[in-house]
């Protein structure tokens, strides 16, 4: 699906889940070089620029990891992108209705600079849901510790693997920006680069943000397997106890059934009543002994 929109002069091009014929149309309506187009067929990596005599190659993601190719020249812009989620999926609407604001002063160089924006913006809603996750699995370590914990595990390191393909989607982007800021693509300037400049502040916020939100799930990690070696720990406490217990009764039987004929108790007629009753005195103490100590 391919939608057009003009803000002053400049076109923006926004093509949604092309086909094939969609992006020979677009190549050969604007003479896109072969290097560069062949990205709008499939995946890219990571953030990148490469420039042209006559236009210029920008990818970058949403804060959902949607992937944005995006062409800018002297009079047109063009993004491609796909609907492989709806989880995923990026909204242009915020950055139309910008756009429409700014009337004949969008240009191509400020349609790509306001997108970038809220690229980035959109990473600050990733970071605030993943935050809050995080907390509800902090919440789930230390205040319910004994439920789930493969679980716990796997929404840790279901937040970690999300924070690496963020992180994996912020950093690359300083170097897109820092070219940009350089005023080596020549459409961006004026007021572009004063977005730009905006944008580059807060991508290092959202850096920040992400490296620490990595640390603490290191450290969740951390105090999840702390309370799993303390709940092991509690284990092997009281079985120790148990076994301890038992094993004063356990004694006595065994003493008193390896019946030899030397063995005064034997005969005696109170053996049996006196056997039972040292059992249960001994398991008694004991049983006290750890109650006191915390182990059972």
């Amino acid at each position: 699906m391919i939608s057009e929109q003009t803000y002053g002069s400049t076109t923006w091009i926004d093509v949604v889940d092309p086909t094939t014929d969609d992006l020979d149309a677009l190549d050969h309506r604007y003479g896109l070089d072969d290097r560069t187009f062949d990205e709008g067929h499939r995946r890219a990596a990571r953030p990148t620029m490469q420039r042209f005599a006559d236009h210029a190659y920008v990818v970058a993601f949403s804060g959902g990891l949607a992937e944005i190719d995006m062409y800018v020249g002297d009079d047109w812009f063009v993004t491609i992108r796909r609907h492989d989620d709806e989880e995923h999926e990026w909204d242009p609407s915020t950055a139309r209705t910008r756009l429409e604001r700014l009337g004949s002063e969008a240009n191509s160089g400020m349609m790509l600079a306001t997108v970038i924006e809220e690229l980035v913006d959109g990473y600050f809603d990733s970071t605030d849901v993943l935050e809050d996750r995080l907390e509800s699995i902090e919440d789930r370590i230390f205040g319910e510790p004994l439920q789930a914990e493969r679980q716990v595990q796997a929404d840790l390191f279901t937040v970690r693997r999300r924070l690496l393909e963020l992180r994996r989607a912020v950093i690359p982007l300083r170097e897109v920006l820092s070219a940009l800021l350089r005023k080596e693509v020549q459409w961006v300037d004026g007021e572009a680069l004063v977005v730009i400049r905006d944008t580059f502040d807060k991508l290092l916020r959202a850096v920040d943000i992400v490296d620490e939100l990595r640390e603490l799930v290191g450290n969740a990690v951390d105090a999840h397997l702390a309370v799993m070696s303390n709940q092991m720990n509690l284990v092997m406490k009281q079985l120790t106890a148990w076994g301890s217990i038992v094993f004063g009764a356990t004694l006595i039987a065994g003493i008193y059934g390896m019946n030899f004929t030397n063995m005064p108790e034997l005969s005696w007629y109170w053996g049996y009543p006196f056997a039972l009753g040292l059992m249960t005195v001994l398991s008694f103490g004991l049983y006290r002994a750890f109650k006191r100590r915390d182990w059972l």
